[in-house]
């Protein structure tokens, strides 16, 4: 098997369909490496992107993988460093051990990170127990419909907490900046579970909000096939520590408290889940403060997306609705970027307390959507916080998301403001060309009440900057929608480098909401990190 990267493509010759793409790679490849149709026994796509630079001769550049006939050492070497023979063994699920010792571990949280740790555990024979505060797919998607449409808030059961975690209703985004080979492994669970065989090679990958229910799903009942057992409605209230080890866990499921013996927690438990930071703090594990982030969720039209991005190909079936990804870097030492951008999305309402509104935004697997949005966020510094608090970002996120819930004047509807009154410092009073898609209604007036005066000068002073990279981004109808606070944890439960806490063995701390991830790839791949370590831990 070779790979071979640079494979460059114009949009002409596509449609949008795999099997076009993969038949115009397989005649491209065997006009670079000068062999016969029949010389290519097996073709995969590996990677897609697309290079908009020149509006005007768009191409998608692809690396595929390919079994030949004949010598592929030497066919390859026509290639040079653009062609390589592959020689690298798969990343797997861990094999049974041969005499599990010891309790069953507690993984606590059903994200993305607790579920592919659960699933390693499950697969190495340790029968994990997986316990979720909210619901499971079905259930959690009624309780959203329902806070959607009458503002009533389920606590426990939200767009933050449930099966899969707050990444199911963010899109399914797989892009990530970390490089492992746990990677592709989570990707073909994925698509095994349902995902779209797309993301294995597209750059910028997602699910889809509406698929990603019963993706996870699936792998919830694949960790059960392995023999762990997973509960919803369940949520961590207590540690049973003793000279500095775990010794149990207290859950509590519908009001009753249970006590379950376990020498191992995993801490995966999402960065909303403030009760946990709270116990933890309190049984003296060891916490730190974190660079965080915070902001606003900005909506443009899609369509004026995809003509600053793609020019006259805007529309072509083989871009499809265009995403962008900016930073912006100022001279204060602060800086301001776009986070979980969603093509042909909506912004959704992502409380998780009463009395607080939290701005998040998705796409569905079509991205048919009118409008784009992406988090507009800049970073809030441990020196930014007030206190000797270690979760006193934890405090500011409530004030600010309390202050939103306010101007909204209540219901949970959010605060908007357009991108020209913003930058001029007055308050609006209703849309102009973006209509808001955040769902229980918007109340028009100005931002500044809501978040901290270095985060609004931040986003004030990038605006005008980012529009010098993605034309159109300060637009005047463009939408401000507030707040957004959850992008990351505000906190880190410190871990040595085997992966348990520094203050109490037994305890590993995993994924976002321990600090140790930033987004699905990267918390799934934690996961997979943390179930490797202890599994060798029970070696031992």
């Amino acid at each position: 098997m070779i790979e071979v990267t640079g494979i460059r493509i114009p949009l002409s010759r596509l449609d949008g369909s795999t099997r076009c793409e993969t038949r115009a790679c397989r005649a491209a490849l065997q006009r670079m490496l000068r062999i016969r149709p029949g010389d290519i026994l097996q073709l995969d796509l590996r990677k897609r992107s697309i290079d908009a630079r020149k509006k005007d001769a768009i191409v998608v550049i692809f690396a595929v993988r390919a079994k030949l006939r004949g010598d592929e050492a030497r066919i390859a070497r026509r290639l040079g460093r653009s062609c390589r023979v592959l020689d690298e063994s798969p990343y797997t699920l861990p094999s049974p051990i041969p005499a599990p010792q010891g309790q069953r571990p507690v993984v606590v949280g059903a994200g993305c990170a607790g579920l592919f740790c659960a699933l390693a555990l499950a697969s190495a024979g340790l029968e994990p127990l997986l316990v979720e505060r909210g619901d499971n797919a079905e259930r959690r998607g009624a309780a959203v419909r329902h806070f959607n449409e009458t503002g009533e808030l389920d606590s426990q059961s939200n767009i933050q907490f449930g099966l899969g975690g707050a990444g199911t209703f963010s899109d399914g985004k797989l892009g990530t900046g970390t490089k492992s080979k746990a990677h592709r492994l989570i990707l073909q669970t994925l698509v095994e579970a349902g995902a779209q065989r797309r993301i294995l090679w597209d750059a910028k990958p997602h699910v889809g909000s509406d698929v990603l229910p019963s993706v996870v799903t699936r792998i919830v009942e694949r960790i059960e096939e392995l023999g762990g057992e997973v509960r919803f409605r369940t949520q961590l209230t207590g540690l049973d520590l003793r000279d500095a080890r775990v010794r149990g866990a207290v859950l509590s499921t519908g009001g009753r408290e249970e006590r379950v013996a376990t020498t191992d927690v995993v801490l995966a438990c999402g960065h909303s889940a403030r009760d946990v930071f709270e116990l933890a703090r309190d049984l003296g594990v060891r916490l730190e403060r974190k660079t965080f982030a915070m902001g606003v969720r900005i909506e443009h039209s899609q369509r004026a997306i995809d003509r600053a991005l793609y020019g006259r190909s805007a529309g072509h079936p083989a871009l499809g609705a265009a995403p962008y990804k900016l930073a912006q870097h100022l001279d204060d030492g602060r800086s301001a970027f776009s986070f979980c951008m969603c093509p042909g999305g909506y912004v959704v309402a992502a409380a998780s307390e009463p009395g607080g509104v939290v701005t998040n935004g998705m796409s569905l697997s079509d991205r048919a959507g009118t409008n784009a949005n992406a988090g507009l966020l800049a970073n809030v510094f441990p020196g930014d916080l007030p206190g000797e608090d270690v979760l006193a970002g934890v405090d500011l996120q409530r004030a600010c998301e309390q202050a939103a819930f306010q101007a909204g004047g209540g219901s949970f509807v959010a605060p908007a403001q357009l991108v020209g009154d913003f930058l001029r410092g007055e308050g609006s009073t209703c849309a102009r060309g973006v209509a808001p898609t955040y769902p229980r209604g918007v109340a028009w007036g100005a931002l500044d009440d809501m978040l901290p005066l270095y985060v609004l000068d931040t986003l004030r002073e990038a605006i005008p900057l980012m529009a010098c990279k993605l034309r159109g981004f300060d637009a005047a109808d463009a939408v401000l929608t507030g707040v957004e606070t959850r992008s990351s944890s505000p906190v880190r439960m410190t871990r040595d480098k085997d992966g348990q806490s520094v203050s109490v063995r037994g305890l590993w701390p995993c994924g976002e909401g321990a600090g140790y991830a930033g987004g699905i790839m990267s918390a799934a791949t934690d996961g997979l990190r943390t179930a490797e370590t202890l599994v060798a831990s029970r070696l031992a």
